[in-house]
């Protein structure tokens, strides 16, 4: 081998590492020009055979030749390494700017939308619509419903109560309420008879969430107090309500004796499930039969507690589930997502 032969070899190698445009190219490029079995390590054994004049002018041109090539080499790793991470930097890039669209328009919550929708229904039945208080007394949201102290109905409104003084300095006095019927006395305290109004609003109650149940909930209630009010009028009316909040005549009607302390005689009432039809399924539980709230005949105390007189007016009352009534009325078949924030449930409407 002679000087021109490991030109050659230099410029050969010089031009693989150049030719490399990865790391893993780059490293076979390197195992090729300078490995055990490259031209240029296998050129030392050229020297054997040479004078020694010869071996040591040949020797350093040798020692050169891979001298330049792994400068090469240093300059092509440093330039591919780079490239691949400013690569990787671009494909893994977050954009973190905060962007504000102004056309973007925003929707209510499915359950704000079918509060409004039940205002406009019982406003058109000549309904008024007055909100309340979440934050009750126990007179308010149990005595001067009829339930006084230790009654065995108060064992289903397990609610949280709050480290504040009542009326009487008691701290375990003050509540978040049950139940929209504490409304039922402040609106008999506010007005005068006859009395047409609907309540609704937010409820808090110790329950473990389900498909039908959730701790913190939403109601209506609704009070009429007049001259002649009969159990007839309040079937008519419920009729009258679900037909127009469903849109379907074919949707029946039902009650069911029950306990109220608060009304007297007392029922709940159902529709036939929407899901369906009356058939049966999970949402019903077979039944063919959707709860939806309670109702009944107010009780001749609750009427004294509201300072109205029962021997000269009679009412009735029922509160129930908005968001069960939402979850019947749109085919959503557990509660919770109603709180889930998932944009693909809210988006729908």
């Amino acid at each position: 081998m002679n000087l021109d032969e490991l030109g050659g070899l230099r410029a050969a190698a010089n031009a693989a590492l150049t030719a490399a445009t990865t790391s893993d190219e780059l490293k076979s490029a390197e195992v090729a020009v300078l490995g055990k079995k490259a031209p240029l390590t296998l050129a030392n054994q050229a020297l054997g055979s040479m004078t020694p004049e010869d071996r040591k002018s040949f020797g350093a041109a040798i020692n050169a030749a891979r001298t330049d090539v792994s400068e090469t080499l240093a300059v092509r790793r440093t330039s591919i390494a780079d490239v691949e991470r400013r690569a990787r930097l671009e494909a893994e890039r977050l954009d973190l700017t905060e962007r504000f669209d102004p056309d973007l328009p925003g929707r209510l919550h499915l359950i704000s939308r079918t509060i409004r929708d039940l205002e406009d229904i019982f406003v058109g039945m000549g309904f008024t619509v007055h909100s309340g208080n979440e934050v009750e007394t126990d007179w308010y949201n149990f005595e001067a419903l009829n339930f006084p102290p230790a009654h065995p109905a108060r064992s289903m409104h397990d609610t949280f109560f709050l480290d504040l003084p009542g009326t009487d300095g008691r701290m375990d006095d003050v509540l978040l309420r049950t139940h929209t019927s504490p409304m039922q006395i402040r609106v008999m305290q506010g007005q005068k008879p006859p009395i047409y109004a609907v309540m609704p609003g937010r409820c808090y109650r110790v329950d473990t969430p389900d498909a039908r149940h959730l701790p913190t909930f939403h109601q209506i209630e609704a009070l009429v107090i007049d001259r002649g009010i009969s159990l007839g009028h309040l079937a008519g009316t419920i009729e009258q309500f679900i037909a127009a909040y469903f849109g379907r005549d074919n949707l029946k009607v039902r009650l069911r004796p029950s306990f109220f302390p608060f009304t007297e005689p007392s029922a709940e009432f159902d529709i036939t499930c929407p899901f369906c039809g009356g058939a049966g399924c999970r949402v019903c539980s077979q039944s063919g039969w959707i709860e939806l709230g309670g109702c009944g005949m107010v009780h001749p105390n609750v009427l004294r507690n509201g300072g109205i007189d029962p021997e000269e007016y009679t009412g009735f009352a029922w509160g129930f589930g908005i968001d069960r009534l939402a979850m019947n009325r749109h085919n959503v078949e557990d509660l919770r997502v109603f709180l889930d924030n998932d944009l693909r449930l809210l988006q729908q409407f």
